[in-house]
């Protein structure tokens, strides 16, 4: 589906005198480093696709909410704003979908859109002054205990205050975007996108004292790993990389911000009831009356 309606806009758009490029979200898939192999100590920003320049328009992603993730780390450091069209399961940073396609083009062609920005992270693991791998985040980052293992110790410092130590399975590090992801499953609360904030949240915390922190996006957070055993670093759900002992993990509000194609007013509440049902009224039926 994504193939054929990609095919089809390239022709509308230059039908229309538009060049149009193309590339695979692939090149945003950084993957996952193993225990034994190197890792990539590159910069963020190796990910933007070659034929991709900051003159470009805009992005037209088709795929799933992974799609626009990948894609993310391919646009946001050129400040190439993206149009998601959902072709997958959730959508839930999806624009638009499929069947609005032709609406879509009309409103490109009159230049009927507008730009959201959403804030972004770079996730960076260092080893003394060595930068051993980083990569662009969206969503959150997430360091936790592999399987059958045991909970693990965190000391985690946030800009000028003081270190804080939690006892957990994990600790996830998330935007405000990443806030009704993987944070919400864990328990912390949804934030709207336009809130300068960063959210830390215990994974299983070991403490009745241990909830969910939203801080300013403007501190930096570095977190030491304290325990013996290595660690799951996985950001964003399609990268990552172990984490040992001699390690710590910085992440850091990113310059570039991902941004967003707006084809009406962004209603995040709206979104909220239509893909998590947020807000439904609740209605009781009559004995008897099936929902």
């Amino acid at each position: 589906k994504a193939l054929a309606a990609t095919k089809m806009l390239a022709q509308r758009f230059a039908k229309a005198g538009w060049q149009v490029e193309r590339t695979a979200s692939a090149g945003g898939l950084v993957g996952f480093a193993s225990p034994e192999g190197p890792l990539r100590g590159i910069r963020y920003d190796s990910c933007v696709p070659g034929n991709f320049h900051p003159g470009i328009t805009m992005a037209i992603v088709l795929g799933g909410d992974g799609t626009v993730l990948s894609a993310a780390r391919q646009t946001a450091p050129i400040g190439v704003p993206m149009l998601a069209i959902n072709t997958g399961h959730m959508g839930f940073l999806a624009e638009a979908y499929l069947h609005e396609l032709e609406t879509v083009v009309t409103q490109l062609l009159a230049g009927q859109w507008s730009v959201e920005e959403r804030t972004m992270l770079v996730v960076t693991l260092l080893r003394g002054d060595q930068r051993r791998w980083e990569v662009l985040c969206l969503n959150e980052m997430a360091l936790h205990r592999e399987p059958l293992t045991s909970m693990c110790h965190f000391e985690v410092a946030i800009g000028r205050h003081a270190p804080v130590d939690i006892a957990a399975d994990g600790i996830i590090l998330s935007t405000p975007t990443g806030s009704t992801a993987y944070a919400l499953s864990a328990g912390g609360p949804v934030i709207t996108p336009e809130v300068p904030v960063l959210q830390l949240t215990p994974v299983a915390p070991h403490s009745l004292a241990s909830r969910a922190l939203v801080f300013s996006d403007q501190e930096a957070v570095t977190v030491f790993p304290a325990t013996p055993e290595r660690l799951m670093m996985v950001v964003d759900g399609s990268a990552g990389c172990y984490v040992w002992p001699e390690d710590r993990v910085l992440i850091q509000r990113c310059p570039h911000s991902a941004r967003f194609v707006r084809l009406q007013e962004h209603e995040f509440f709206q979104v909220l009831r239509e893909k998590l049902g947020w807000g439904l009224p609740h209605v009781s039926k009559p004995k008897g009356e099936s929902a």
